[in-house]
């Protein structure tokens, strides 16, 4: 099975209500969240790490955040960690940039961390294993699915990151 139908496999058997949504595709968050008519602010953006003492791990932020080193370092109560490459990704997941959804085990053989500001928001959009495909849920079933480490916030406002981050 390809990680989007794993996907759908897990969500399905979970009944936790979720609804798929095809569109345009989308290589930026921001685009992503143009191409689904949902807020920005209810996107949760994956991002694949090797942190120190976890070894692989995905980090679900914000879509209007990014990863703000000090707070991840103090969060996770590590020193060192590094992002993914482009190819790593492939690799590791069969996925590109943009493309991994937010779920580490059983999806993912990686540890899955989320902050506490994300998962106390009422919603969260992600991509579905694909650059045209999301899934928007309320986040208390997207928890209950993914089960991730809640931990303390470790991001900043998006507007201090680069352009087409």
């Amino acid at each position: 099975m390809t990680p989007n139908e794993r996907l759908y496999a897990l969500l399905d058997a979970s009944a936790r209500p979720y609804t798929r949504l095809i569109h345009t595709a989308a290589t930026t968050a921001r685009e992503a969240a143009e191409a689904r008519g949902t807020p920005l602010a209810i996107g949760g953006k994956s991002i694949g790490f090797k942190i120190d003492k976890i070894g692989l791990a995905i980090l679900v932020v914000g879509s209007d955040r990014r990863v703000d080193g000090r707070l991840l370092r103090r969060a996770l109560g590590v020193q060192r960690y590094r992002f993914l490459s482009a190819d790593e990704l492939r690799a590791t997941f069969g996925l590109s940039p943009g493309e991994v959804p937010p779920f580490g085990r059983p999806l993912f053989d990686a540890a899955l961390f989320v902050g506490r500001d994300v998962a106390a928001r009422e919603e969260i959009a992600f991509a579905a294993a694909s650059r045209t495909e999301s899934v928007r849920m309320a986040t208390a079933d997207w928890l209950a699915v993914a089960a991730p480490t809640v931990v303390e916030p470790f991001t900043e406002a998006e507007e201090a990151a680069p352009p087409g981050y």
